[in-house]
């Protein structure tokens, strides 16, 4: 006799459970990931990595990143740093008002902190929910997409400059990562 919620019991009523029940519900409720696998986990924390934007410029082109801003071929050394921290601590401006997008910055990099973080508890702990790992990267995808359109507005994409004026390479990976390896996760949030 079927139950409401799908159990089937047998007709003598001892509460064990029909084989041909149970083999077709498993059956029909695929097995999932519980947690990042080694490569997820890789490519997650590999993002950490990755440009946010990437500022062709003139003659030497900028890389600007979770961690702050590299100079290619600067200084006469070929290579020139601006940490993010030192940026922010440097700014004479109080906080709330510097451009939103400069604001965005460390909500993409907390964004992408965490994730990463979240990848690494399901690699080393076995306990991760995968939905919050993808929203994750969907979230920092959108912080770093807007830091990378703030940036835009500010060397004139669209003017004279072109539309190639500044590259937001870390929004695309990381929507690229988050698409590809957490789709299903987040397919099962917005399903619920």
């Amino acid at each position: 006799m079927d139950r409401p919620d799908g159990d089937a019991r047998s007709a003598s009523g001892s509460g064990a459970r029909s084989t041909a029940t149970s083999g077709t519900r498993s059956a029909s409720r695929p097995d999932r990931p519980t947690a990042s696998s080694r490569v997820e986990w890789l490519l997650v924390v590999a993002l950490l990595a990755v440009p946010m934007a990437v500022v062709p410029g003139d003659g030497d082109p900028t890389l600007v990143s979770l961690w702050g801003f590299v100079t290619l071929g600067g200084n006469g050394a070929g290579l020139g740093g601006y940490p993010v921290w030192a940026y922010f601590l440097d700014q004479p401006r109080p906080f709330a008002t510097l451009p939103p997008s400069i604001r965005a910055w460390p909500l993409a990099l907390g964004f992408h902190l965490t994730a990463a973080g979240s990848a690494t508890a399901g690699v080393a702990l076995g306990r991760e929910d995968r939905r919050v790992t993808g929203g994750l990267l969907v979230l920092a995808a959108a912080a770093t997409l807007w830091v990378a359109a703030g940036l835009g507005v500010r060397f004139g994409v669209g003017t004279t400059a072109g539309w190639l004026a500044v590259l937001p390479v870390g929004a695309v990976a990381t929507l690229a990562v988050g698409a590809v390896l957490y789709r299903g996760d987040l397919r099962r949030i917005v399903a619920r």
